[in-house]
């Protein structure tokens, strides 16, 4: 019966289980007295008897013992979490009894381990792989096997760690990059003419291999920007400044992603080269109105070129003419060359008089005509003569 319970029990009956409670073997002294010892001041009249002095009485002062009220469930298990039950009820000092039916705390404790250890499991024992994505499992650093997507389980942390890799995402990376310490010296390349070009590009690549691209590399981005560098300045240094800036971009192009590619296989870096451009090609700052210029006199000596070109052909062909018209003569010539002789004269001299200004002098007595394109007008008739005087009187 828990002690705080005893104050609502009549008199009579209180002193009946007080009698038999202290009748206990384990609770008497060696000296045959209570646990509490022999009387003292303020114990009571078991006290001035020489009995053991009633626990409940007040202690010398006049002071309560303590508090009465019956304490809380959550008092009661707080308590038994912090250790204190090695004393009567399971609770040390105060001897306030056990609620029936509460874990002990070594329980409570193994329930707590064992939650903690079912959730470090679940959460370290079962990944989730993404379509596009692949697993690489170490185990105890070492590699031990690639997952595939789905819900895949391993031996919990730290034994294995999975490493998730994105197989299927197209990374690129830009030339020159400012946020990565790139300076505007890595845009600056040479030629084999011995120009300078300034050029911006990106590579494009992704993960073909994720066991080899997580371990066979340190830093796989920084050997990929390296690698792109080195390939573009040999690529360059073996084009002229035209090629790098016009029409030979392209060659360029194919010719650093296959270098990048062999450079990286050779390293198995796990990388795939999905390809290079140029995004913009032009001359130093220091040197570009200098270079617009050269460019602008390149450009008007084609046009130069083209023309002359052209009108060249019209030349040749209209040659090509008439020497086919002068075969097609020659061929008649043979076969009657009297009559081709003044044929060939009557036409020349059409062609030649039709182009100059002529004067027709005939014989006395005939009204001369000016020739005039399409139009033969007629001379006004000549002024009749004057009278003669002799007539007139």
């Amino acid at each position: 019966m828990p002690l705080f319970f005893v104050a609502s029990r009549p008199y009579k009956g209180c002193m009946t289980i007080l009698s038999r409670w202290f009748s206990r073997p384990s609770l008497q002294s060696a000296d045959g007295k209570g646990p509490w010892g022999s009387g003292g001041a303020g114990g009571g009249d078991d006290d001035k008897s020489g009995g053991p002095r009633n626990p409940w009485a007040q202690p010398p002062g006049g002071k309560p013992r303590g508090n009465t009220a019956a304490p809380s469930a959550l008092d009661e298990f707080l308590k038994r979490a912090r250790g204190g039950g090695n004393g009567p009820g399971g609770f040390g000092g105060g001897g306030r009894p056990r609620i029936p039916g509460a874990p002990s705390a070594t329980n409570l404790w193994l329930i707590a381990v064992g939650v903690i250890v079912v959730a470090w499991i679940i959460l370290t024992s079962f990944h989730s792989i993404g379509p596009q994505q692949r697993g690489v499992v170490t185990f105890l650093g070492r590699y031990s096997e690639t997952l595939d997507p789905g819900i895949r389980m391993t031996l919990p942390a730290p034994f294995v760690d999975v490493a998730k890799v994105d197989v299927a995402a197209i990374n690129t990376e830009t030339f020159p990059d400012e946020g990565d310490g790139g300076s505007e010296s890595d845009k600056l390349m040479l030629t084999s003419d011995q120009n300078i070009v300034d050029l911006d590009y990106s590579v494009r690549w992704q993960i073909s291999n994720p066991q080899d691209f997580a371990f066979q590399i340190a830093d796989p981005r920084g050997t990929l920007r390296a690698t792109a560098m080195s390939a573009m300045r040999a690529a360059v240094a073996t084009a002229t400044l035209d090629d790098a800036i016009g029409s030979g971009r392209n060659a360029i192009e194919v010719k650093v992603q296959q270098s990048m590619q062999e450079i990286l296989d050779g390293y198995n870096a796990g990388i795939r080269i999905q390809g290079v451009a140029i995004r913009g090609a032009q001359a130093p700052a220091q040197v570009s109105d200098a270079f617009k210029e050269v460019s602008a006199a390149q450009q008007q000596a084609q046009s130069d070129i083209s023309k002359a070109r052209g009108y060249a052909q019209q030349v040749l062909a209209k040659a090509q003419g008439e020497a086919a018209a002068f075969d097609v003569i020659y061929a008649q010539y043979k076969l009657a060359p009297d009559v081709t002789r003044k044929r060939m004269y009557y036409d020349t001299m059409e062609q030649v008089l039709s182009k100059s200004d002529k004067t027709i002098i005939q014989a006395p007595g005939v009204v001369p005509y000016l020739p005039l394109p399409g139009i033969a007008k007629r001379l006004p008739d000549a002024v009749p003569a004057a009278p003669a005087q002799g007539a007139a009187q």
